[in-house]
């Protein structure tokens, strides 16, 4: 095993799948020393040889630890890192489970929502998070400092952060990411199915038929410990999208163009206002939060921050000389800040605003 040169920072990195090793890929771009292992170590060797890692193996004196393994192994993997005196992060896709499990300051959930076609660490890339969404979920026992380093590296690679609740984020991915990817799974199934009697149907299936199910080529591996993990949030939409469905089928069976017309219309729209990447910084400005040195109060003000729609664009805690307190540091957009600022007068803090040039 090879040992870091003097100065530089270290990483490690548990899991060299696609996010894996694309993080490592990232980091040492940036001049980071990323160590990483894998449960397959052949697969550890072959990120080692693409130049995702510096090093195979451990190094506990890392400041920084992304855990990249399924999500039935995050857990584990997590505790065991915390064992060292570094921060520890994972990227996945199921967060309540995670962080009730890993009930420590110096962890922060996370995920990326970010992937490839390519499935492992052939589809590795160093620019995989540039422009993507990277969600965090601290709790209220979140040390500020490990919440504000994960913040900043994640905002290093490129990723625009989101910070959500680990209930809301469930909620939420469940919309987006999870159910989306089981009715692509079952819409393709069907088609499978109707295609052992009907050769041709499957040559006739283009244009849309494949943007709906394209998801569901991705890998199948990680899905079952995800609908597990996930499964409250996931049965609760699945019944919503069963109703939907039965209403829409009562519309075409009925004949019933203006209703029909009338849903596709509104799905048309809901669409087409779907952002299609994270929108540009317009005027920005800071805003200055005196708070008091106890844990949560960062998670509490950046997940405020999401509720309201305010985007963070930097972050900074200026920390008292003397006394337990300190500043939060929030540059956002110059329009939401006057919501945040009241809503944050609202919990009893006294932010203040000043423009940037």
């Amino acid at each position: 095993m090879t040992f870091p040169a003097e100065g530089r920072r270290r990483a490690v990195v548990v899991g060299t799948g696609l996010v894996g090793a694309s993080v490592g890929m990232a980091l040492r771009r940036q001049g980071w020393h990323v160590t990483g292992r894998d449960r397959d170590p052949w697969r550890a060797d072959r990120a080692l040889a693409r130049g995702a890692l510096d090093a195979v193996g451990e190094d506990p004196d890392a400041e920084l630890t992304f855990v990249a393994t399924p999500v039935s192994a995050v857990a584990a993997e997590a505790t065991t890192a915390l064992k060292g005196g570094g921060v520890v992060t994972d990227v996945g896709s199921v967060k309540t489970s995670i962080v009730q499990a890993v009930d420590h300051p110096r962890f922060v959930g996370g995920h990326p929502m970010a992937g490839s076609e390519q499935e492992g660490l052939d589809g590795a890339d160093a620019d995989l998070f540039s422009g993507a969404v990277w969600a965090l979920t601290p709790v209220e026992g979140t040390d500020a400092g490990a919440h504000s380093l994960v913040r900043s590296v994640v905002t290093s690679l490129g990723a625009e952060v989101l910070e959500l609740s680990p209930e809301h984020h469930d909620v939420l991915v469940a919309v987006v990411s999870h159910v989306p990817h089981l009715t692509a799974a079952t819409l393709m199934g069907l088609a499978a199915d109707r295609a052992q009697e009907h050769r041709a149907l499957l040559r006739l299936a283009a244009g849309g038929f494949r943007d709906m199910t394209r998801v569901a080529a991705g890998h199948p591996g990680i899905w079952p410990d995800i609908c597990v993990e996930n499964r409250q949030a996931i049965v609760e939409l699945l019944g919503q999208l069963e109703e939907a469905l039965s209403a829409m089928r009562e519309l075409v069976a009925s004949g019933d163009r203006p209703g029909l017309l009338a849903a596709l219309e509104q799905a048309r729209n809901a669409r087409t206002n779907l952002p299609v990447r994270a929108a540009g910084h317009g005027r920005l400005v800071e805003v200055r939060v005196p708070v008091p040195d106890r844990p949560g109060v960062l998670a509490e003000i950046t997940t405020l921050a999401t509720e309201l729609g305010v985007n963070i664009a930097d972050l900074e805690i200026a920390h008292s000389s003397e006394g337990d307190a300190g500043v939060l540091i929030l540059v956002v957009e110059a329009e939401p800040a006057g919501d945040l600022c009241r809503a944050l007068a609202g919990r009893g803090y006294h932010p203040a605003t000043r423009s940037l040039p």
